[in-house]
């Protein structure tokens, strides 16, 4: 008898791994309806052949991550609308906010991803779908969230080629200089024109690409942390701050709270930079404005015109808050804050 159960038993065991097996390789199609409008906030100035700076808030949910095809085609709503309003031309930089390529770890993922009643439950799920990647992932990984940094680790290979073809190919199919936001990745560099990850530590970055759809420069470093990021990203140095040519200036890069730093235009100033973006992203659901809203448009009035634009929406428990603004040595316009997808444009 007791032979009998402890053979009943292993083959119990023995179903339960194939069903696991089979679960970890079921993906199933997705058929998520995304809200795909978007309206102009304001257009600032008028246009004298100098081009502009476009932001792109929008409003991104978890579900628009199922599938790279899924944020693609949101994106190009919003650009199709902004090519309607003219707002698109040889000369246009295109602004998109911090971390919105950080979420495409969940691109591919199964529904209970999604489906999770907040972050941390989506990490689990993640973790689950990938038994075997996440467990060599947690032997390189560093910092105090582990997990965090193990889930990134893992998928950091698939996410750069994601976001190089993502980004990379809506700045050339809508022909225009585009500020790819930004994304977490282990020591990423670009080599021959590609984005690439190395076994270092994370790093929060953000990558212009131009209107040939390749990458300009390298991926510029994230400086000063968000408190919510220091688990499991590393802060780079601010004299890694880097000058991009473009059709419309000299362009520089400040991630997130990196735009309140004056030392941080200063050498940025050094190299002659004219236009300033800022890719920014804000958790939580706060109704008044926050400190780097506040300091904001003292240090963009310093360049020749600067936009921060921030990622609005809801991902799992995170929430956000922020208000897209363009900045001028005479002029300061916000975005209203409202529910949906808003474009701000400033001529130059």
């Amino acid at each position: 008898m007791l032979k009998l159960l402890r053979y009943a038993l292993l083959l119990l065991l023995a179903a339960a791994l194939i069903a696991y097996a089979a679960w970890i390789q079921w993906r199933p199609t997705s058929h998520f309806l995304s809200d795909l409008r978007s309206s102009l906030a304001f257009s600032q100035g008028r246009d004298n052949g100098r081009g502009n700076l476009l932001g792109i808030q929008p409003y991104l949910q978890a579900a628009d991550y199922r599938s790279v095809l899924h944020l693609h085609r949101k994106l190009s709503a919003h650009l199709d609308q902004a090519r309607e309003l003219g707002l698109l031309n040889p000369k246009t930089v295109v602004i998109l906010p911090e971390h919105i390529g950080t979420w495409l770890v969940a691109a591919g993922e199964k529904r209970e991803a999604f489906a999770a009643r907040d972050l941390a439950e989506a990490r689990v799920w993640l973790g689950l779908s990938h038994p075997l990647e996440l467990l060599r992932a947690t032997l390189f990984s560093q910092g105090k969230a582990p997990l965090s940094d193990a889930l990134l680790r893992m998928k950091a290979a698939q996410m750069a080629a994601d976001y190089q073809s993502l980004f990379g190919g809506l700045a050339e199919s809508y022909g225009v200089t585009l500020v790819a936001g930004s994304i977490v990745l282990p020591e990423p560099s670009v080599a021959e024109g590609v984005l690439q990850v190395g076994d270092g530590p994370l790093y929060n970055v953000s990558l212009v690409f131009g209107s040939d759809g390749l990458p300009l420069g390298q991926p510029q470093r994230k400086v000063l942390l968000h408190r919510d990021e220091k688990g499991f990203t590393t802060a780079s140095s601010s004299d890694q701050l880097q000058a991009i040519a473009t059709p419309a200036g000299r362009l520089g890069v400040l991630i997130g709270a990196d735009g309140e730093q004056a030392e941080h235009y200063a050498r940025l100033a050094a190299q002659q930079v004219e236009l300033i973006a800022v890719p920014a992203f804000l958790p939580g659901n706060a109704s008044a404005p926050s400190a780097t809203e506040t300091r904001l448009p003292t240090y963009l009035a310093q360049a020749r015109a600067g936009m921060a634009v921030f990622l609005r929406g809801q991902l799992w428990d995170l929430g956000s808050s922020g208000r897209s603004m363009a900045v001028t040595p005479e002029t300061l316009r916000r975005v209203e804050d409202a529910t949906g997808a808003r474009l701000l444009n400033l001529w130059l």
